[in-house]
């Protein structure tokens, strides 16, 4: 029997040594009531360290913890016991490879991570590419998204289970390619297979809200995809379902300015909807430095065109609202509120109508009167812009992406192209819903 002073001194920097090399020296004997003690969530110590003394005590604090596991009756103490276990280090490499056969998905599972926790050393991709065909989906998805993190020197293997099996492996091996390598990493058989389920997917394929943590859109009166493309120096349009195209906007956004890749790299150009075409990413932002003065001018020359253009974005997490208005090949308006200090310097044109009436009823003046306002009264009314670029689209009667229901009447195709930030540098890997 442990005594309980000594793991609570695992807790005390002043004792945590002393404490932990007594622990070990107990050996097995210890065991059972450490991983008592990782379990209870009432523990004032912290599972850290008696993890640690754990796995210097070896196997057999390997097996505890693995008791744990299958023993473990609540979601908070299985959750302990699998940090601690998934944890133990590269000493029992082994043991996490042998228990990737335990017939507890549990256990298989956080074997799966205790080998990507062993670092270089657990980076043998072989070992888990049986469990991508786990019936258990809990344990295929933890495999699959470890093999993602492990790199692109497995994507041999997985082509190779592409082509030949095991075919309970194959459909997950596609994914992790995807992730991997992109379309470059894929055979030809499997682009066609998805470019074929696209095409059987269309004809039914309806209009779904088009949301992401950053929204960032154009809106063009008509459905002059082709002309707005041309206009725009879009290229290599592909056909996509409205799932596809929102989710790769949506990665796209997530992945900006990393060392490859802007996020800029290609668009969702919508087929027409209630009257408009929406050209939807990142490349699209009226707002931010990289892209501002690009989209003015663009927003102008379609405007010229097509009579009118408009740019918005809105962060979905509360990150701020801007819009630019340009008809006829002026630009009418551009207003930003995201919590920039140099959001005013970008302000072009009088308030729209429907600022104008939000103004009011938050009882300010309508034309910005700083002789009558307080800075209080400022205040509150960047918080309502902060918010507002939907509205804003909404009260000058364009679609706008994020009130889109299968019931909004749509004309034709939608398509991911090519900007040319796209043409220039590539796109970035991924794996998409369809």
């Amino acid at each position: 029997m442990v005594n309980a002073d000594l793991i609570r001194d695992l807790g005390r920097p002043d004792r945590h040594e002393a404490a932990a090399d007594a622990l070990v020296t107990l050996g097995a004997g210890g065991v059972e009531q450490l991983v008592r003690e990782v379990m209870d969530a009432e523990s004032p110590v912290d599972w850290r360290p008696i993890t640690a003394v754990l796995g210097r005590i070896g196997d057999a604090g390997f097996d505890g913890l693995l008791q744990g596991l299958v023993s473990a009756s609540t979601e908070e103490s299985r959750k302990r016991v699998g940090f601690a276990f998934s944890r133990l280090g590269v000493a029992v490499l082994d043991r996490y490879t042998a228990a990737l056969a335990h017939p507890v998905p549990l256990v298989r599972r956080q074997a799966v991570r205790g080998i990507e926790h062993c670092g270089e050393a657990g980076r043998s991709a072989a070992v888990l590419l049986p469990l991508l065909g786990d019936p258990d989906q809990e344990v295929a998805r933890q495999a699959q998204d470890t093999l993602i993190r492990t790199g692109e020197h497995v994507i041999p293997l997985l082509r190779r289970v592409r082509e030949r099996g095991p075919g309970r492996q194959r459909a997950r091996a596609l994914p992790v390619l995807a992730e991997l390598g992109g379309e470059p990493a894929l055979s030809r058989a499997d682009t066609a297979a998805i470019e074929r389920l696209i095409r059987i997917k269309l004809p039914d394929d309806r209009p779904e809200p088009l949301w992401a943590c950053w929204n960032y859109w154009m809106a063009v009166p008509g459905g002059d995809q082709a002309g707005i493309m041309r206009t725009l120096r879009l290229t290599d349009p592909r056909p996509v379902t409205f799932a596809l195209g929102n989710d790769i906007v949506d990665a796209d956004g997530h992945g900006c300015d990393t060392d490859e890749h802007t996020g800029y790299e290609r668009v969702f150009v919508t087929p027409e909807l209630d009257g408009w075409t929406l050209v939807l990413g990142a490349w699209c932002d009226p707002h931010g430095q990289e892209r501002r003065e690009d989209v003015l001018r663009l927003c102008t020359e379609l405007s010229a065109r097509y009579g009118r253009a408009q740019a918005y974005y809105y962060g979905g997490q509360g990150d701020g609202s801007a819009w630019l208005v340009a008809e006829h090949g002026t630009v009418i308006r551009r207003y930003c509120e995201t919590g920039e200090a140099e959001d005013e310097l970008l302000t072009l044109g009088g308030p729209l109508p429907y600022e104008r009436t939000r103004r009011t009823e938050l009882a300010l003046h309508p034309d910005w009167d700083a002789a009558q306002e307080s800075e209080d009264d400022e205040d509150e009314w960047r918080w309502t812009a902060h918010e507002l670029a939907p509205d804003i689209a909404r009260s000058l009667g364009a679609a706008s992406p994020l009130d889109l229901t299968a019931d909004t009447p749509s004309r034709g195709t939608g398509v991911i192209a090519l900007t040319p930030y796209g043409v220039a540098h590539g796109v970035p890997a991924g794996a998409y819903r369809i």
